[in-house]
C-alpha cells in the first residue's frame, strides 16, 4: 500500500488551514485527520465526519505548495 495524504487546503473551510497529513495506511491517515479536524476546527468525532474526510484522501505526497480548488463554505 501506497502512502496517502489528505490536504486541508482542498477542504472546504473558512479557517484557510494550510495543514497536510500523510501516513502509510488509511486508518493512521483517518485518525490524525480526524483529530485534527476536531481539535483544531471543532468538529464532532462522528461516522459522517469519517466518512467525508475520506472523500479527500490521496494518494502520493502533498504538494508543497497548492493553491485552493475548493470554495470556502
Amino acid at each position: 500500500m501506497g502512502r496517502k495524504y489528505i490536504d486541508c487546503r482542498e477542504v472546504p473551510s473558512d479557517s484557510n488551514c494550510s495543514i497536510a497529513i500523510a501516513a502509510d495506511s488509511d486508518q493512521e491517515l483517518l485518525d490524525a485527520a480526524v483529530q485534527h479536524a476536531v481539535s483544531v476546527h471543532g468538529h464532532q468525532d462522528s461516522p459522517e465526519l469519517r466518512q467525508q474526510l475520506k472523500q479527500f484522501f490521496k494518494e502520493g505526497t502533498p504538494p508543497a505548495e497548492r493553491s485552493r480548488t475548493a470554495a470556502p463554505a
